[in-house]
């Protein structure tokens, strides 16, 4: 199995050390063509409106796109959660729209509001220890929207197929139980080459050659 982190900013390393313990092999991903054979993709927490700069120079929103519909599974935290939205607000900005969520980004407060705590979570007796800093909030989850842990009555972890999203950051305690769900719900459907990602391919046409995704 191959998991890629996201490594423009942001807590990627403390993301790649926590699935290599599961043994698989970590790609940081840096430019658009390391999405290729990839099983999964790991968006960090860091600063969202940053890292939407640092993606201005590659077309990182249509191949992540296409990296989802080819099969690929992605789990973001915190600013990762914020990209993923549907929507974004405070202030508004873009978002993949690949989970039907609306996030209200720092709506837990600024760094100095920063906490850690237990989350009851789904099909689990013991609690998820978690990390929030400058920490953003689902104002909204659409009707295909699993929660999968809430802190109080607020969600925190939400699914909606092979995305995943929190708010918190799970990488920056010692618990792994996060990490393992999100391997085991890859786990049936990886081959040896991994999940087959888009590549272009050229097409000729009147016009000369014309470039084309497919999976």
């Amino acid at each position: 199995m191959r998991v890629g982190v996201l490594a423009l900013q942001g807590d990627f390393a403390a993301h790649a050390v926590a699935f290599r313990e599961f043994g698989v092999q970590v790609v940081e991903v840096r430019r658009t063509r390391e999405l290729d054979g990839l099983d999964a993709l790991v968006i960090p927490g860091g600063e969202s409106t940053t890292l939407l700069n640092l993606m201005a120079d590659e077309p990182w929103f249509e191949r992540l796109r296409e990296f989802h519909r080819c099969g690929g599974s992605l789990l973001g935290t915190c600013a990762g959660a914020i990209l993923l939205a549907r929507e974004v607000t405070g202030p508004a900005q873009a978002g993949l729209g690949l989970i039907d969520v609306t996030v209200e980004r720092n709506a837990f407060g600024r760094q100095i509001d920063s906490f850690e705590t237990d989350l009851d979570w789904d099909g689990d007796d013991e609690p998820l220890p978690a990390v929030f800093i400058r920490a953003p909030r689902f104002r909204r989850t659409g009707p295909g929207v699993e929660v999968l842990a809430k802190l109080e009555d607020e969600p925190v972890l939400v699914r909606q197929g092979r995305v995943t999203a929190g708010t918190f950051h799970p990488e920056l305690t010692a618990d792994r139980r996060l990490q393992r769900r999100f391997l085991e719900s890859i786990a049936g459907r990886t081959t040896p080459e991994g999940v087959q990602t888009p590549r272009l391919e050229a097409a000729a046409d009147p016009g000369g050659a014309q470039r084309r995704v497919t999976c």
